[in-house]
């Protein structure tokens, strides 16, 4: 499958790296152009591209880039972009770490509703709730007891299931974890996040998790400080 992902951080080239060694044609982008992603090019096999060409890539399209920065994207990135293909979304919501405030987010929308309000186009939430590094090293074959499961929220029932195959290619179950509005179950803070639990695991913590976000996932009147020092 040819694959477009528009980001090179942690998640964005751990899945370069993972899915171009999968087999599948890997399209990078970034925001400082084709010519950073050399040495990612040269490791991985991938090609750099620009983010609309990203986008115009391929069956899937990964947007793995921080929450704060999605609104500087092109207005068009997706226009002309045809409607069966997959976009994911693998973000989160720092606010007092790196993004600053989002007032949308802040007054109940969930952190991948607003970046489809962004984006203009549907998008499913995956790949946010695992530290990059397990992402990158604890695939294990199916069937393997305890295999890590990672959550896919979304409407369409038919680009789950493509991101599930991707998840099984790349050592991991994959858990239904409902619509975009129930998201909320598989952001910071909630029972399944950065836990590396079971596929009956994720299945229990996104059950026990409660919309209500806790107070440090709030902007202050200083924010955002950075992960080390948040404001």
């Amino acid at each position: 499958m040819n694959i477009g992902i528009i980001g090179s951080g942690f998640i964005g080239g751990t899945l370069t790296r993972r899915l171009s060694t999968a087999g599948h044609k890997v399209f990078v982008a970034n925001s400082r152009g084709p010519a950073s992603l050399a040495k990612l090019v040269a490791e991985t096999g991938a090609t750099a591209v620009t983010a609309r060409e990203a986008a115009r890539s391929g069956g899937v399209v990964i947007v793995a880039i921080q929450e704060g920065k999605v609104p500087d994207l092109p207005k068009d990135l997706f226009d002309g972009v045809a409607s069966e293909v997959v976009v994911v979304d693998t973000g989160n919501y720092y606010p007092r770490q790196r993004d600053g405030k989002i007032a949308a987010i802040e007054n109940g929308m969930t952190e991948s509703s607003w970046v489809e309000s962004q984006l203009g186009r549907p998008v499913l939430k995956a790949f946010n709730n695992i530290y990059w590094q397990h992402l990158l090293e604890s695939g294990k074959p199916a069937g393997t007891r305890g295999r890590i499961a990672l959550p896919v929220a979304g409407e369409s029932a038919a680009a789950k299931a493509v991101v599930v195959r991707l998840f099984d290619e790349l050592g991991f179950d994959g858990v239904d974890a409902g619509s975009l509005d129930e998201s909320w179950r598989q952001q910071p803070a909630t029972p399944v996040y950065g836990t590396d639990l079971d596929a009956d695991g994720v299945r229990r913590a996104l059950a026990g998790a409660t919309p209500e976000r806790k107070s440090e996932w709030y902007a202050t009147g200083n924010s955002p400080g950075t992960l080390d020092n948040p404001a």
